[in-house]
Order: C-alpha cells, then structure tokens, then sequence
C-alpha cells in the first residue's frame, strides 16, 4: 500500500481496538460495581430470563415461609390459651378433691366454691377472648384457614387448608354449672372435669398435628429457598476473580491502544519529507 494522508487505516484499527477495549473495561466495572454478570439483556439474553424468573420465584418461598410462620404463631397462641385453661381445669380437680372429703366443712367447701366459681369464669374468659389479630381462636366460631405457603397460584399443591374448629368454652367442657359446695358436688365436678379435660387434650392434639405439619412445610421451604437461590448466582452473579482480570486486563490493552493510535497518527507526517 502506498503512502497515504487522506486515510489513515493503522488509526482507524487502532481506534476499534480502543474502543473495544473501553467496552470490556466499562462492562468489568459494573458488574464489579453490581456484583451482577448481566448488566443488560445483551449480555445473556436467556441467562437473564432464567434468572429473573428464579429470582421471583425466591421472593414467593420467601413470603410463603413467612406465611408457614405466621401460622404457626397463630397456632402457638391458641394452643397457650389451651395450656392455660387446662391449668384451669387441674385446678378445679383439686379442689373438687379437696371439698369431696370430710376433712373440711360445709362453710370451708364455700370458700372453695368461691374460687372454682372465679377458676371457671376466667377459663370461659380465655376461651373466648383468645384471639390472632381479629380473628377468634378458642370459642367455636372459627372458619376454614387457607395457608399459601408455596411460590405458585395452584391451590392443591401451595395452600394448606384447617378448619379452626377449637371450643373451648365451659359450657362445650361441660364445667359452667359446677359446683364444690357439697360432698356430692364435688365428686361430680370431678368427673365432668375429667371429661373436659379429654376433650381439651383432642384439641391439643389437632393443634400440635397442624403445627407439627407448618414445621415441616417451613423446612421444606427453607431447602428450596437455598437451592433456588444458588442455582440463580450460579446465573447471574458476577465472578469477582474473572471481572477482575477482565478490568485489569481492559486497561493493560486500552493505554497499548492509546499509545498505539498516537503513533499512528504520526504516520501522515512522513508525507511532508516528500513535498
């Protein structure tokens, strides 16, 4: 090729290497700055479908967790009403066992009368007082609860459903009208208590079987949550040591380029010796 001024290629190659290099540095730097591989579609247009649709996914196990935990707490907080009215329950048989005998009188069997009347009013209170925000836990007027603990709309496979069906009202017990103020009292409240608290312990039961089935659905979720979220990094996340050497490796050839567009820009020059 001859000497030419009017196009001067070793500039032009130059200067696409330049640029090219300017491109790898600026892409290394936001994805260093991002902490993300794909810093726009282009750079890997499926990648980033996969994984934005992983990343939604997370974010519902996420709040379906919390869901399953939510739950449980509710369950938690009924099943403490329960514990309390059992304790309730205990009470009132001991006392029945203390007034059935003749070691105390008819006016002391009235002193413990007066606490079994006040043992029985406050179980009825807590029954029906046990409440989770405004929803009614412990008097029988509970509906069926739908869970959505999974990430998906389908209902059969991410809802968890349990009919709040607990009554743990005196008159459900069959303990409101008992009374320890005679022998005969006495030992009836003790069988009407012992059948309260039959009843109470299957209520119990059907509450830990619910909690013991959220506690598993909250592992399960915890284990999905992990996969799903080291299976998107695997995707999207940057490689810091590769980002790194990319940059390093940008800049190393963008000032070659520099200095190499500055000496083809000299070549021109050597025209002028000729005229």
């Amino acid at each position: 090729m001859g000497l030419r001024i009017s196009t001067n290629m070793a500039s032009i190659s130059a200067q696409r290497v330049l640029t090219k290099q300017q491109q790898r540095m600026e892409h290394a730097q936001m994805s260093l700055a991002s902490g993300s591989r794909i810093t726009k579609a282009a750079d890997d247009a499926a990648g980033l479908a996969i994984s934005e649709n992983l990343r939604g996914q997370v974010a519902g196990i996420k709040m379906a967790r919390n869901n399953a935990y939510n739950a449980q707490s509710l369950i938690q907080v009924s099943e403490g009403g329960l514990n309390e009215i059992s304790n309730i329950l205990i009470r009132l048989r001991e006392l029945g066992v203390q007034s059935a005998s003749d070691t105390v009188s008819d006016v002391e069997r009235s002193f413990l009368d007066q606490e079994a009347q006040q043992l029985t009013s406050e179980a009825d209170r807590i029954a029906k007082s046990t409440r989770f925000g405004n929803k009614a836990l412990l008097d029988g007027s509970g509906e069926e609860m739908e869970y959505h603990v999974g990430p998906f709309a389908d209902e059969s496979q991410n809802v968890i459903k349990y009919k709040m069906s607990a009554d743990a009202t005196t008159s459900t017990l069959g303990v409101d009208g008992i009374a320890i103020d005679s022998k005969d009292g006495a030992r009836s409240t003790l069988e009407s208590v012992d059948e309260a608290l039959v009843k109470l312990g299957q209520m119990r039961a059907d509450f830990g079987a619910v909690q013991s089935r959220l506690q598993t659905t909250t592992s399960n979720l915890d284990v999905q949550y992990e996969n799903l979220s080291a299976a998107k990094s695997r995707i999207s996340d940057a490689d810091i040591a590769f980002e790194s050497a990319e940059m390093t490796s940008a800049q190393i050839l963008q000032q070659a380029s520099v200095g190499v567009l500055a000496q083809a820009n000299q070549n021109g020059s050597a025209a002028l010796k000729l005229i």
